[in-house]
């Protein structure tokens, strides 16, 4: 995928970008998995952080386990992205992972991608019985 940003006018499934009708797309994408979240698109558009979002999708949903679809709000085509996923643990932890705020909130029905990295996680100390 090297970078390649979102078009309009594709799906992207896992490695694949599938070009056709945006409607028919989503429709096969809303058939083929249950789970979906909406993520609003900067102005400036996701830039580096679609590179890390796909291959985090990749790594933690499998190549054929996730879509990316156009998802506009308001009327406009490029504003937001739906993901789809086969599942909500998946959905769950990429909205833990990549949107904002410690109590995730959608701002118009759709995440906010985060600019920021999260916290890295502190594992628990050793434990021994008294």
């Amino acid at each position: 995928m090297g970078g390649r940003q979102w078009e309009p006018s594709s799906e992207q499934i896992g490695n694949e970008w599938m070009p056709g009708n945006p409607r028919e797309i989503i429709t096969v994408a809303e058939r083929r998995f249950p789970v979906r979240i909406r993520i609003a698109v900067p102005p400036a558009g996701l830039g580096q952080r679609h590179t890390q979002i796909t291959t985090w999708l990749d790594e933690n949903c499998g190549a054929d386990g996730w879509a990316m679809t156009p998802s506009g709000t308001r009327g406009v085509l490029n504003d937001a992205v739906s993901i789809y996923f086969a599942d909500a643990t998946l959905a769950s932890a990429f909205v833990a992972r990549w949107c904002t705020g410690a109590k995730v909130e959608t701002a118009g029905g759709v995440f906010q991608v985060r600019e920021d990295e999260p916290e890295p996680r502190v594992g628990a100390g050793l434990h021994s019985s008294p």
